[in-house]
């Protein structure tokens, strides 16, 4: 198996590298980075088939080059903005592709890829990713359900809460800071509510949730619920849908005021020199503030709480999971979440365990046991509970 990484020297992708690197059918890795000779830093490595190739995505000319290697398949760690590009590189090049980001920008060339026979899965990280499976994996158990709540978020352990947001960062500051800008879709009451990005962190949905062996979260509206309601073809019987991010108690009391007086514009700040926004200003401060130390954890927890009726019982069944930073490797929770997820669907690609054609979907088109057992051979683990409703 040859794969080709891209970004492979950030966060994620040297999560990536250490998974592919140990898995014995893996032939040959290429790193392929703006900076790519960081991997031979990665003393907890064995760097033996990773071949480390400069690359920068801003080169119009670099991902057609890359890809015309004969690679069975590509994962891509880049930023958002570059989802598309790679997905059309991919097509052209007839090579199969496993993306982390959101996947609305590149749902129109599903055409395009069945043509050319190879799969596309965007959204294959932990949230969205891991929650999207547990998703599938809940309405296999049920034979009706009428709530399906996912909840997912990145914190320190709580010796690491040393600021006043309780927060560090485990991924990029400035997607941080833009996901304090997302609109939210749920439905309540069997009704469709929209929550704009501006009532985010003041509105009624907000609420608190207890994690076991962590405490009191807090739960943010965050995500479109709807969306993922209609891909899973169950929005019309369900009563109550929501996708929460997951932090200390506090985080909104923080950002509530800061958002309305203007902290998270991205418009320019008039009477500038040079062109700079309250959010390009706030994430060069926060950025060096909200640093792991060497010595302390990111925990990345996720629970799905799906209600419904099983053999003419009402039941909820509680998927739960917690990653924590293996402080050996230094990889954070967070990294390791994402990238192995996409690594292990990758891997199923190739294969022939998911065999489907198109750009796929986490939530539909990932035999769900299979994967979950794969996420627990890299020691994450899907705890379940099944109880009767309160």
């Amino acid at each position: 198996m040859k794969i080709l990484v891209l970004g492979g020297c950030g966060l994620q992708g040297r999560a990536a590298l250490y998974d592919l690197s140990r898995n014995a059918r893996v032939e040959e890795i290429t790193c392929a980075d703006i900076q790519p000779e960081i991997v031979h830093s990665f003393d907890f490595i064995d760097t033996t088939k990773i071949q480390p190739v400069r690359f920068d995505a801003n080169d119009p000319n670099a991902l057609p080059s890359l890809m015309d290697e004969k690679f069975d398949v590509v994962i891509d760690f880049l930023p958002p903005q570059y989802i598309r590009t790679v997905a059309e590189a991919a097509i052209k090049s007839g090579v199969h592709l496993v993306n982390t980001n959101y996947a609305s920008d590149i749902l129109d060339l599903d055409p395009a890829a069945k043509q050319k026979g190879i799969s596309i899965i965007p959204e294959c990280g932990l949230d969205p990713g891991i929650d999207l499976v547990l998703y599938n994996y809940g309405l296999r158990y049920f034979d009706e359900v009428f709530k399906l709540n996912s909840y997912c978020g990145g914190i320190p352990e709580k010796k690491a809460c040393d600021n006043p947001l309780n927060y560090k960062i485990s991924w990029n500051i400035d997607a941080v800071l833009k996901s304090q800008k997302r609109d939210a879709r749920l439905i309540a009451d069997s009704i469709i509510i929209s929550v704009p990005a501006k009532d985010q962190h003041e509105n009624e949905f907000i609420h608190r949730i207890e994690f076991p062996g962590i405490g009191t979260l807090e739960a943010i509206p965050n995500g479109d619920a709807v969306y993922y309601a209609n891909l899973l073809k169950v929005r019309d019987k369900l009563r109550e849908t929501g996708r929460y991010a997951l932090r200390w108690p506090g985080w909104c009391e923080f950002w509530n005021p800061l958002k309305k007086l203007g902290f998270l514009s991205e418009a320019p700040i008039k009477g500038l020199p040079c062109e700079v926004s309250p959010l390009d200003m706030v994430a060069r401060l926060l950025e060096p503030e909200l640093q792991y130390k060497d010595s302390e954890k990111d925990l990345c927890v996720m629970v799905n709480k799906i209600t419904g009726v099983k053999d003419g019982k009402q039941q909820i069944l509680t998927c739960s999971l917690m990653i924590e930073r293996e402080l050996s490797t230094g990889l954070l929770a967070m990294s390791m979440g994402v990238a192995y997820s996409a690594c292990i669907a990758a891997e199923m690609i190739v294969n022939g365990e998911i065999a489907k054609q198109g750009v796929l979907s986490p939530a539909t088109d990932i035999p769900c046991d299979l994967f979950m057992n794969r996420l627990k051979k890299r020691g994450i683990q899907i705890n379940e509970t099944i109880e009767p409703p309160a």
